[in-house]
């Protein structure tokens, strides 16, 4: 079966998943999954599993990709800040619905071969930054949408996230630990304050504090 059959047999299911967005399954469309994954797992790139990445991460499951950014409700104007660029993939499929996209990634390896993947595929308006994702990107709050892929293990959403996050901004994020169920969570903040939604059960890897090098801090736009 050719990488588009296998493509639009994943975007078949995915409808019968539940992603109901058109803009959704439009940029899933026309992000191309088999870009963003080792080559040994290309014949697997669109079915819908999380395949590893290296560096004890991993590119998520395509439904797990639809339905956060459906839940995250990206407008055509909205300035987006993702947590955790990993593969890029998540990134190249939000680019194609918002404004600006800022991504956070801590490992300076997957940054790198994430930027080359943009600039092949001539995605414009992302900028990244090698940082602690928990910090956020303050320079460039506040943001309409943020969206992280790596599970928050506290009680709540790391502080400078929310605080990064306008009036009327939606945030998605994994919360739990890995010994523990992790659900998706969706924060939206109000003139009164945030307000708190429990979504789906999720799996994640774990959102870790600080950097694993300690010179890894940039910027880049493509």
């Amino acid at each position: 079966m050719s990488a588009d059959a296998r493509k639009i047999r994943l975007l078949m299911h995915l409808r019968r998943s539940g992603i109901t967005d058109h803009r959704v399954l439009g940029a899933l469309e026309r992000v191309p999954r088999e870009q963003f994954v080792p080559e040994n797992f290309m014949d697997q790139a669109y079915e819908d599993r999380a395949l590893p990445i290296g560096m004890g991460q991993t590119i998520s499951q395509p439904l797990v990709v639809a339905y956060m950014t459906q839940e995250l409700e990206v407008g055509d104007l909205h300035k987006v800040l993702e947590i955790g660029t990993g593969s890029g993939y998540q990134a190249c499929v939000l680019a194609k619905l918002c404004r600006r996209l800022y991504t956070v990634e801590r490992h300076r390896a997957l940054l790198d071969v994430a930027e080359a993947r943009f600039a092949a595929l001539r995605i414009h308006n992302i900028t990244t930054r090698v940082a602690d994702g928990m910090r956020g990107w303050p320079e460039q709050a506040p943001f309409d949408r943020i969206m992280v892929t790596a599970a928050h293990s506290g009680v709540a959403p790391p502080p400078a996230l929310t605080d990064q996050l306008g009036v009327g901004g939606v945030l998605v994020i994994p919360m739990g630990d890995e010994r523990r169920e992790q659900r998706l969570v969706r924060i939206r903040r109000t003139e009164a304050g945030l307000e708190r939604e429990n979504l789906w059960p999720v799996r994640f890897v774990p959102l870790l504090p600080n950097l694993p090098d300690e010179d890894d801090s940039r910027a880049a736009s493509w």
